[in-house]
């Protein structure tokens, strides 16, 4: 997928052997291992690397998401994936949106459940009428080394729910039903949440893009 304004390219295929997941997101780092099991690739996450992580100033999934990618490829010298994400709710305009993951800080580090409440805080303060439509959206950056980059763009359809159920997922999981379940994605199965998430949404581009 070539950013916009920009002449289309032919998309770069990605060799077997090793690549880092930009990331130190634990839960993120798991799902996207998972899902490269099978194509012959050697993950290996920034924080194994003791890579620092990088101050996200993009205003975009897409900016994000490559600023990452392309800062563990630099200081790797090996192709880098990163993934930006995060929830986006119809009644508040698109929030948290690009800043998903700032919602949660605190001074001691991100609190996912202080950050699922605010949404809810701010949904409440709508008013009874305020509509529960929300969306994930991913966004995986591949970077090489020498600068290259692809991008693919995934998104999940689902409501919100009240009070947090399950325990499996990570982030907003726990208030997040998809479309056509009733269990939030903290209760599905791993390779139920792997075949109709928003990142494995952007995984099958990237699968049948470079691999």
């Amino acid at each position: 997928m070539s950013a916009e304004g920009d002449v289309p390219q032919a998309i770069r295929k990605l060799a077997p052997g090793k690549l880092v997941i930009a990331s130190h997101n634990k839960g993120k780092v798991r799902e996207l291992t998972a899902l490269l099991a099978p194509y012959g690739i050697e993950p290996v996450s920034a924080a194994d690397l003791d890579l620092p992580e990088p101050v996200e100033t993009g205003t975009t999934f897409f900016a994000n998401a490559e600023l990452k990618a392309r800062s563990a490829a630099d200081l790797s010298g090996l192709p880098a994936l990163a993934d930006d994400s995060g929830l986006c709710v119809d009644a508040l305009g698109g929030d948290p949106g690009v800043y998903t993951a700032d919602w949660a800080e605190t001074a001691n580090g991100r609190d996912w459940a202080l950050a699922m409440r605010k949404v809810e805080d701010a949904l409440a303060a709508k008013g009874p009428d305020a509509g529960r439509d929300a969306h994930f959206v991913c966004v995986l950056a591949l970077a090489w080394p020498d600068g290259h980059v692809e991008w693919f763009e995934g998104r999940a359809e689902g409501k919100l729910t009240w009070p947090p159920r399950g325990t499996v997922g990570f982030g907003y999981d726990p208030v997040f039903v998809p479309l056509g379940d009733e269990r939030t994605y903290a209760e599905l199965d791993p390779a139920e949440k792997h075949a109709i998430s928003h990142r494995a949404d952007a995984f099958r581009q990237l699968v049948a893009a470079v691999f």
